[in-house]
């Protein structure tokens, strides 16, 4: 299999694609500023108990105040599999005015707040460091069952005296020798212990340590043996990455491709379009079938349709194969569009029950291939299929559109920053072909975003450089609607509210 990812940032952001055999099965947008929250310790304060829902409430300082279970024993580290040590207390002690320490695992997501915990981890390359829970555990893609023994045997080697801390191997542990792991151990002790001092100090609301940002996290937990290319639009982050993979030792670095095309890269190879189109509730099957995927607010519900698609044999068999199709393609939308909850799918009725435990099984071997963990059940005697996936993030759709303000949110539009790296990507266009000068003609609203936040300033200062881009905005223009056109004319004719960018 061809694998290759994909790394850029523009307009504030920084994408990262990863791309099978041509198709694209994961795709991730983060603000430069604030990146992403999971995985951030936080110094908060208790604001609320609610001891029948057992349940408290963290001011992180995040807007929106945090959730804990009071009655948490571990972090559920559903990715590995381990043992517990001795139990953890519950915090059923927690008062309001309570100064605490917790780690966000998940994102804060429409009117919730983030959810955090109390049992702190810190990532490495190799291991995962738990500070004050006793658990050990060992990654699922390692299956060996002597190798897996042997690391849970360094595990006395790896604490100190009296510490009652646990571990997680993570994929490449194998491959490390035991002082690389003792190194890798004493690193991130050192950033627990470091924190510890620092919250002391620190007011609440304070970040006590953030987690790497996503392009520095999808090198740490990439294997390189498995990598075909890694292509960069960006030359500081081509730099950086290259830093990165001499330090990894398994990532040649004949593999980071620094892009060097006037044209917007992810727009280049057609990543831009293939990501877009998993907006879109329906997806074409090979064949002529079709998924039609529909969120609520409970869950992902999935139909499975035939449409066109015409077997060779029986009815049985061609729905049966359509159903197989479907499996596979749903396995790599949720993990696209990074749909996390309950998903229903509903596949065409089959008769034959070996046909119905063939496709269930097929679902749950291609959602395999995914990093969050997904637990799928057994089909119903109506030929309903449920499984879970963990949420890990926020959703594709949340990055490329956005709630509709003419229909009360009923629909939804393209998205501000969408439409930013749609209008920088046709202005890439327009000087690759040679024209020295743009005129945009775009929204009102957008053109003031442009220049009130400097949405291009970054490339005007580099690639951009002795071009000129002339902004024209339209009251009367809907925000997802603009035109970009090239000038080569030393004198332009343009109207009285035209602006210069930059």
């Amino acid at each position: 299999m061809k694998k290759e990812w994909f790394f850029d940032r523009y307009c504030g952001q920084q994408f990262v694609a990863l791309v099978e055999d041509g198709k694209v099965v994961e795709f991730a947008v983060e603000k430069e500023e604030s990146g992403c929250i999971v995985g951030n310790i936080y110094k908060g304060k208790v604001t609320n108990v609610l001891s029948g829902m057992n349940a408290a409430f963290i001011n992180c300082g995040l807007g929106r105040n945090c959730y804990l279970s009071t009655e948490e024993t571990y972090t559920d580290y559903s990715k590995y599999e381990g043992m517990m040590g001795a139990a953890n207390p519950a915090l059923h002690g927690l008062k309001e005015g309570d100064e605490i320490i917790v780690q966000v695992t998940k994102p804060p997501r429409g009117t919730k707040g983030a959810k955090v915990t109390t049992h702190l981890s810190f990532v490495g390359k190799r291991i995962i460091y738990l500070p004050n829970t006793d658990f050990l555990g060992v990654s699922r893609k390692i299956v060996d069952e002597a190798e897996r023994e042997r690391l849970l045997g360094f595990t006395d080697t790896l604490r100190k005296k009296g510490e009652c801390a646990g571990f997680i191997f993570r994929t490449q542990a194998p491959l490390a020798t035991v002082k690389e792991l003792k190194k890798e151990v004493q690193y991130l002790r050192n950033l627990y212990l470091s924190m510890l001092e620092n919250a002391k100090r620190a007011p609440v609301g304070t970040v006590l340590y953030q987690d790497e940002d996503l392009p520095v996290r999808v090198m740490r937990d990439s294997l390189g043996d498995e990598i075909s290319a890694m292509h960069v639009g960006d030359i500081e982050l081509y730099e950086r990455l290259k830093r990165l993979a001499k330090l990894r030792e398994d990532i040649p670095e004949r593999k980071l491709v620094l892009y060097k095309g006037e044209r917007s890269m992810l727009r280049e190879y057609g990543i831009s379009d293939l990501a877009y189109d998993a907006t879109k509730p329906r997806v074409p099957l090979e064949g002529g079938g079709t998924i039609v995927i529909d969120h609520t607010e409970a869950m992902t519900v999935i139909d499975v349709n035939s449409g066109s698609f015409v077997g060779e044999n029986n009815l049985e068999e061609t729905v049966f194969a359509v159903n197989l199709q479907a499996a596979k393609e749903i396995a790599r939308q949720v993990r696209l569009r990074n749909i996390g909850g309950i998903v229903v799918v509903d596949f065409i009725d089959m008769f034959d029950e070996a046909h119905k435990t063939a496709v269930t099984d097929a679902l749950r071997t291609f959602l395999e291939k995914d990093k969050a963990k997904c637990n799928v059940l057994p089909m119903s005697e109506l030929g309903l299929v449920q499984f879970t996936r963990k949420r890990v993030g926020n959703e594709l759709s949340s990055y490329l559109v956005k709630p509709c303000p003419h229909c009360h949110g009923n629909g939804s539009v393209h998205d501000d920053l969408f439409m930013m790296t749609q209008i920088r990507a046709d202005l890439m266009d327009c000087f690759a072909d040679g024209y020295r000068s743009a005129v945009v003609e775009l929204n009102d609203g957008m053109a003031r975003k442009i220049l009130q936040e400097g949405i291009f300033s970054k490339e005007m200062n580099g690639r951009w450089k002795g071009r000129q881009i002339y902004l024209i905005p339209h009251k009367t223009y809907k925000e997802h609607h603009f035109s970009v056109r090239g000038e080569n004319d030393r004198i332009l004719t343009l109207p009285d509210n035209a602006q210069l960018l930059y």
